[in-house]
Formats: structure tokens, sequence, C-alpha cells
């Protein structure tokens, strides 16, 4: 990803307005802490050094982006910053419908509305736009127990 896709100006304003990057060598201790078997390997941890999400491998610039943005909701869903959690992964299915991140955006978004308000609504609501718009998605399956709310 050296060579095309953190050099992109849009990725790198993106990581520099979302996270604190941090490079560590595949074979430092801290690889072995973070289990880091494979590169690229780009973590999303809390302030305590625990991981809330992890993305493995090559993505282009316009797979990066979004997949980052992914990855700093399901950071404030897990520490149960719940309102910013929403924002951002909404952000991400309406800035990059096509992308690959945008299914998962879509289904942690409606995890972080229903925790947030206790009603099976937008659980439901998300199992019916992931079956419409990313049907053969591994969130569309996923989400189909919501379809009996």
């Amino acid at each position: 990803m050296d060579a095309v896709t953190y050099p992109n100006q849009d990725v790198i304003e993106e990581i520099h307005k979302q996270v604190i990057p941090v490079r560590i060598p595949f074979d430092s201790p801290l690889a072995e802490e973070f289990v880091v078997k494979w590169t690229p390997n780009l973590l999303f941890l809390d302030r305590d050094r625990k991981t809330h999400h992890r993305i493995i491998g090559f993505l282009p610039p316009e797979e990066l982006i979004p997949a980052v943005q992914l990855g700093v909701g399901k950071c404030f869903l897990e520490i149960g910053d719940l309102d910013r959690a929403g924002s951002v992964l909404d952000e991400t299915v309406q800035k990059h419908p096509e992308s690959h991140a945008a299914p998962q955006a879509i289904y942690f978004a409606a995890v972080s509305n229903y925790k947030s308000s206790h009603k099976g609504d937008p659980l439901k609501q998300a199992y019916e736009r992931l079956q419409a718009d990313y049907p053969e998605s591994e969130w569309a399956k996923r989400s189909a127990p919501y379809r009996l709310l």
C-alpha cells in the first residue's frame, strides 16, 4: 500500500482526520503483542490499547477510506459513544455506498441506533436496506433475524 494507497492525498487527509497512525515493524515486539501475522495490518485501538477493528491486506484508496471510517465507527460503538458511532457509520454509507465497507456500516449503524433507543426498528430497517441494496453481502445474511422484529 506504500506505493499506491498511502501516497493518495484523499487517504492522507482521511487518516490524519480520523486516526493517529503508527507504523509498527513486522518483527517488533508490538507486532507480536497485537498478533500481526500479515501485512498490511491496520488496527483500530482505543486509548487502553484494546483492538476494536482490524483491516488485513491491500486496499486501493477508494476502499481504504471507507474502511478507515468503518473502523473508527466500530471503535466508537464498542466504547459506548453511540451518537458518534452512528454519525460516522451513516456518513460512510452516504459517501461510499459502493464500497465493501457500506453493508457492514449499515449493520453497525443500526446496532448503534438500537443500543441508544432500545427499539428494534433500526435493526429491521437495516435488514430491509441490506436485502434491497446488498443482498449478496454477508451483512444481509447476518441481519436476517431482524426481519422478525
